[in-house]
């Protein structure tokens, strides 16, 4: 059995980052697990611009923001697998793995870091009557057949869903010369960023219907036209707005799914809002020495904060590592020991990453990131240490499709020695 001290499940932009970081702190034994023929995950298909602003302060495509990272680990020559399926992972750490040159394998890690991404939400989810033609698509699949494959899907195309996949296919359909008629959305607002409704639909005159759906599907063999229809505030169809589209392709954008199945069967602790790992402030789920980042852990909207999420997973696993390899067990005991202080998201907030905090670990600095569940105008977000408000920030727009922060100042908290519940809440006033 192969030994390592660090194995990354996912060679996408978390798994390079952590990886990456990992071995700037001093952590030789490293090995990236990827079950694509390449590294770069999916920013490979992703060659719009708009990646690295906050990284690296410059715009660059998906491509070229993913091989700053593949560069990155090469010159620090750690060890890579790719076309490699992994099978399952044991709460002991035991990696199971198959590919076609060794075929089925196994590794045992000191640490793991889970990093596989997210997969995108098919029809079978959504419950669209109607038969099953040809021209239904998920935009992700799209985005791959155009950019990397050289085909065109369709040329009369209806896009369902108002993520930032779907968005941008809607441009990219549009500049490949098909007709986009509109994008519907279920929800009564966008699921995905302000600029990308921008400069994906109003720059190209593409309408956008919100509280509407797809209602019916037409067509056996290749798919004929749709019937869409407004909704109610319970996602109901209203009779008599049903209105029928020709065209030839329907592309779906209708959320994403932490790809997290391994984690389950290893023993992972998942959120049911987020549908990735529960972690504390070090990124660690609950059995010791798994840690997880990027669109495992929680759905991002921005890959530089896949990016820095995956640095300080990959930071925490040599952390972990230094304190195994030093037999500093007693003291890696007496701090999992100590007092943890939850974070409790409330009143307009859906979620928080991490999930509860740990002062001895803590960094002096700590992000929180959470998503709201409603569009809030003119409102506050508002961070509690117990029932003592300490945080009142007002933001002019915040939208479920966009991630907001909060900063947690270890100082700060440890003015507070009976805290035991961090409260984040959006308030009016």
């Amino acid at each position: 059995m192969k030994k390592y001290d660090v194995v990354i499940i996912g060679g996408g932009p978390a798994g390079l980052a952590a990886a990456a970081k990992a071995k700037e702190c001093g952590v030789d034994s490293i090995l990236i697990i990827e079950r694509e023929k390449e590294l770069g995950g999916i920013l490979n298909q992703c060659i719009h611009n708009g990646f690295g602003l906050h990284t690296f302060k410059e715009e660059l495509t998906g491509p070229e923001y993913a091989n700053r990272f593949i560069d990155k680990v090469k010159q620090l020559k750690i060890e890579y697998l790719l076309s490699t399926m992994v099978m399952d992972i044991s709460p002991q750490k035991v990696v199971t793995a198959m590919n076609g040159e060794e075929g089925l394998f196994t590794i045992e890690a000191k640490a793991i870091i889970l990093a596989m991404g997210c997969r995108e939400r098919s029809r079978g989810a959504l419950n669209i009557p109607g038969y099953r033609p040809a021209g239904i698509f998920s935009a992700g699949t799209a985005q791959r057949l155009v950019n990397m494959e050289g085909y065109m899907p369709g040329r009369e195309v209806v896009i369902l869903g108002s993520g930032d996949i779907g968005l941008i296919m809607a441009r990219r359909m549009t500049l490949e010369g098909a007709k986009v008629k509109l994008v519907a959305e279920l929800m009564p607002y966008s699921g995905g960023l302000k600029r990308n409704i921008v400069q994906c639909l109003d720059d190209f005159n593409i309408p956008l219907k919100l509280s509407h759906t797809v209602i019916n599907i037409d067509g056996k063999e290749r798919l004929k036209g749709l019937t869409i229809a407004k909704v109610d505030e319970f996602a109901k169809p209203i009779p008599g707005t049903e209105e029928y589209i020709t065209c030839d392709t329907l592309l779906l954008s209708v959320g994403l799914v932490p790809e997290n199945e391994l984690s389950r069967d290893m023993g992972v602790e998942i959120d049911k809002i987020t549908s990735g790992p529960i972690v504390n402030e070090s990124l660690e789920t609950n059995i010791e020495g798994v840690f997880a980042c990027g669109n495992v852990l929680h759905v991002h909207d921005l890959v530089d904060y896949v990016s820095d999420e995956a640095a300080l997973a990959g930071a925490n696993a040599a952390r972990y590592i230094k304190s195994v390899t030093d037999k500093k067990i007693e003291e890696a005991n007496k701090v999992s020991d100590s007092k943890e202080i939850v974070i409790t998201a409330t009143e307009g907030v859906r979620y928080t990453v991490p999930k509860f905090i740990n002062l001895n670990r803590m960094a002096d600095t700590l992000t929180v990131r959470f998503r709201v569940g409603a569009v809030y105008k003119n409102s506050y977000i508002s961070v509690y240490y117990n029932d003592e408000r300490v945080l009142h920030k007002k933001k002019q727009v915040m939208a479920p499709g966009e991630m907001e922060e909060v900063k947690l100042l270890k100082d700060k908290v440890k003015a507070y020695p009976d805290l035991n519940n961090i409260t984040v809440k959006i308030e009016k006033e």
